[in-house]
């Protein structure tokens, strides 16, 4: 009976221990065949992406087949150089509108130095305007009747208007007259205008005045000349006049004071620009419309005469 027991406790000691066996043996092998799923899914998935991604590299180049080792860093190495492109790009096209900007600002500041200065008047611009009416021998008018007189006698001239040069309409006709010479030099003027500024006039706000209408007009604007003395307006004279510059653009009113400029220097007018009343005060002398003295060529030998002195004996 005991020996019967033992065999029987032997035999299942025996077959728990095949069984142990057989379990240890089977999880590993389970794990095994799990990693190796996971990996062969994994894997699988990784061929797709490299397949698609080398598919649409050949796509897009036509030509280039990459490995999935050196995807990453040539799109990386291909970014940095596109990305390097883009900038340079950005860069010149940053460079190329500051450089057109400062193209255009030097334009406009050539504009602005080619733009003469305004031609400011001075206490010593008016006593030698006074000094020129004497040394021209013109007298100041008194009143109406001393200048009703002159117009009679012909040293006043009307204003040459024109389709280049209007007048103020409010004047009273018996101011709208100037010296001969002055009259010349407003045709001159306005025709140089309107052939540099088509559709455009110029308009003559004042002219002749006299005495007792300055001392009036002093009354009531203390920017006025005096009507007496060293310092007195020379449009009682005829020989002055005021060019409006209401109404012109800035190219005209600086195409205006280049073109008196060298008369100023020749000693034919004088400019003073006033702004209160926005205009360009010219007084023109005589000496504008008296032509200019001819000047004598120099005697230079001519070839012919030279060839005489040479042949000539004795020299």
């Amino acid at each position: 009976m005991r020996s019967s027991y033992s065999i029987a406790v032997l035999f299942v000691l025996a077959f728990g221990l095949v069984a142990a066996d057989s379990s240890m043996a089977a999880v590993p092998a389970h794990r095994r065949a799990h990693a190796a799923a996971a990996k062969a899914h994994s894997t699988g998935k990784a061929r797709v992406r490299t397949t698609s991604t080398t598919h649409s590299r050949q796509k897009y180049s036509g030509k280039t087949k990459l490995k999935p080792a050196t995807q990453s860093r040539t799109g990386a190495r291909n970014e940095a150089r596109y990305g390097a492109v883009r900038s340079s790009r950005f860069r010149t096209v940053t460079r190329s509108s500051r450089a057109h900007s400062g193209e255009e600002r030097a334009q406009l500041q050539a504009v602005r130095l080619n733009m003469p200065p305004p031609l400011r008047g001075s206490h010593e611009s008016l006593v030698h305007q006074n000094e020129m009416t004497e040394a021209d021998g013109l007298e100041r008018i008194l009143d109406d009747a001393d200048l009703n007189d002159r117009i009679q006698r012909g040293s006043l001239v009307p204003v040459p208007v024109s389709a280049a040069l209007h007048i103020n309409t409010d004047l009273p006709e018996n101011r709208r007259y100037c010296r001969p010479w002055t009259a010349k030099f407003l045709t001159d003027l306005s025709r140089a205008h309107a052939a540099r500024f088509a559709g455009s006039m110029l308009e003559v706000t004042s002219a002749v005045r006299t005495v007792e209408y300055q001392r009036r007009l002093r009354m009531i604007n203390g920017n006025a000349a005096a009507a007496d003395g060293d310092v007195a307006s020379p449009h009682l004279t005829g020989a002055a006049v005021d060019i409006g510059k209401q109404g012109l653009t800035a190219r005209e009113i600086g195409w205006i004071r280049a073109y008196l400029i060298p008369l100023e220097q020749e000693g034919k007018i004088d400019v003073e620009e006033e702004f209160r009343q926005s205009c360009f005060h010219i007084a023109v002398y005589k000496s504008y419309t008296e032509p200019k003295p001819a000047t004598r060529a120099p005697l230079t030998a001519t070839p012919m005469d030279s060839a005489s002195m040479l042949a000539a004996p004795g020299r």
